[in-house]
């Protein structure tokens, strides 16, 4: 049985075939039709080594461990004792993020920030940002070889960047602020902790007073900028 937006399929005839809908299937050994299951009535083949009935499902590779969420409605990958389905995000995460999440509702029904590919029913691996958005791993890696340290949907820092943040106090302090500048004062939005901070300007980056994160943007001032171009290059 192929799917009709399978790579075997002309591109002018692909389409989703609506699984949940299916009722009848046809023995492509002996060419039966008869209602959906694992074993043709006719002839007894398998039709699928792995077979959901629920989402009328066949596949013959079951090194992927595939199993049926009934609260995601749709059958997953991995194996079910290694997953568990939080109910605020709507979606199953490996049991090593139980209680170490943060919940953001519905936080798999969107495209991935990055590749755009809805990421609810996706086939690759998926990492949770610290802020509770999703995207998937191989993106995120590629964020990283580009310097991009930030989530792509809130802005919030991915991960603890205080080492990052001591490096910068660092490059300021080295760094002489030209006379023109030396008392421009600028106003800036954290996009750590959401502070607004009356801070003195500088070409490098400019500090939350609040949470001392420089992943910051400059909201008031002649000229808006933010932190991202100055820590790319700090980082490199």
């Amino acid at each position: 049985m192929y799917e009709q937006n399978s790579l075997e399929t002309n591109p002018l005839d692909r389409h989703d075939i609506p699984r949940h809908e299916i009722e009848k299937v046809i023995c492509s050994l002996c060419g039966t039709e008869q209602d959906a299951q694992q074993y043709c009535i006719n002839c007894g083949v398998c039709m699928g080594k792995y077979y959901c009935a629920k989402c009328k499902f066949f596949d013959d590779d079951i090194t992927k461990n595939q199993y049926h969420c009934d609260e995601c409605g749709i059958c997953r990958t991995g194996g079910k004792d290694n997953f568990f389905h939080c109910k605020t995000c709507g979606c199953c995460y490996s049991k090593e993020m139980k209680d170490k999440h943060r919940c953001v509702e519905r936080a798999m029904h969107h495209n991935c920030p990055i590749c755009f590919e809805f990421i609810f029913d996706t086939m690759k691996d998926i990492t949770v940002l610290r802020c509770g958005h999703t995207i998937h791993l191989e993106c995120l890696k590629e964020m990283e070889k580009h310097y991009r340290y930030t989530c792509p949907v809130c802005s919030k820092s991915l991960w603890d960047m205080s080492k990052l943040w001591s490096k910068i106090d660092q490059e300021i302090a080295s760094t002489p602020m030209p006379a023109m500048y030396q008392n421009k004062m600028v106003w800036i939005l954290c996009n750590d902790c959401g502070a607004n901070s009356h801070v003195q300007f500088h070409v490098i980056a400019h500090k939350c007073l609040s949470c001392k994160s420089y992943n910051t943007r400059q909201t008031r001032g002649d000229t808006a900028t933010t932190c991202s171009s100055g820590v790319a290059e700090i980082v490199s």
